[in-house]
């Protein structure tokens, strides 16, 4: 279960702290809204109202958004908001996944098309670049939760599927059906994490050249931007050294 992680070189996923929680607060809310909508307002009841619950939680989102998000997706009134996974190609054959939440798909759908097609890239059909990732659950923890022994003993008792730490923290791993159980045991044991998602990992990555690497950035950076837009994965390595010139351009 241990191990040192290549994905945080091969997948792209800015944290984006720049941008204003408002804007964060906007696509939590749309989670809960979908979960509750999808199963009951009671998290011990929901799983994935409790992953959005946690998800608000360790973006300090207040608890009146929260309990706003759940009584609004409760009612009559509730917004018709649909989950929509685009696929599709980046520049150098880069691999893109796109999930949204949307109460438009059409507008949607023509947002991510454009930014496709103004970074040199393409959609492809639902399927097409998915099997070149790993649908899984990954739980981050501060590296004040634990030693890494016993943060690792913590996520094997919990029935997580692998734990790498180093001085910045510890991501543990598991599949994605049991993403909501083993949050949950991992909580009772080394309290709240710092963040608990589904991801899609890259099996299969593409190294790519400076001129590739800055458009495919500036591609994701466009798609996040988006505020249909809830997560964007790619599978494109970037190494050291283009990732230098591009940090001093």
């Amino acid at each position: 279960m241990a191990g040192h992680s290549k994905f945080k070189n091969i997948m792209h996923r800015k944290g984006k702290q720049d941008k204003a929680k408002a804007k964060v607060f906007t696509k939590i809310a749309r989670e809960i809204t979908i979960a509750v909508k999808n199963g009951l307002p009671d998290p011990a009841m929901n799983p994935k109202l409790r992953l959005a619950l946690q998800a608000a939680r360790s973006e300090n989102m207040p608890n009146d958004n929260i309990q706003r998000a759940i009584k609004k997706a409760s009612g009559a009134d509730a917004e018709d908001i649909e989950p929509i996974r685009y696929e599709g190609y980046g520049p150098g054959g880069v691999a893109v996944i796109v999930e949204t939440l949307t109460d438009n798909r059409n507008r949607t759908s023509a947002a991510v098309r454009a930014a496709f097609a103004k970074y040199g890239g393409n959609l492809a059909s639902t399927g097409a670049v998915s099997h070149m990732f790993d649908h899984v659950g990954e739980i981050v923890y501060d590296s004040e939760a634990g030693g890494a022994d016993a943060v690792l003993e913590a996520a094997i008792e919990a029935g997580a599927d692998d734990c790498v730490s180093d001085e910045d923290g510890h991501l543990i791993s598991c599949s994605f059906d049991s993403l909501g159980t083993v949050a949950g045991a991992l909580e009772e044991s080394l309290g709240e994490a710092k963040s608990v998602k589904d991801v899609w990992r890259p099996n299969l990555s593409n190294e790519v050249d400076e001129e590739n690497a800055s458009t495919i950035l500036k591609l994701i950076e466009a798609l996040e931007d988006d505020d249909d837009v809830q997560s964007v994965f790619a599978n494109f390595e970037i190494s050291d050294e283009v990732m230098a010139k591009l940090t001093a351009a």
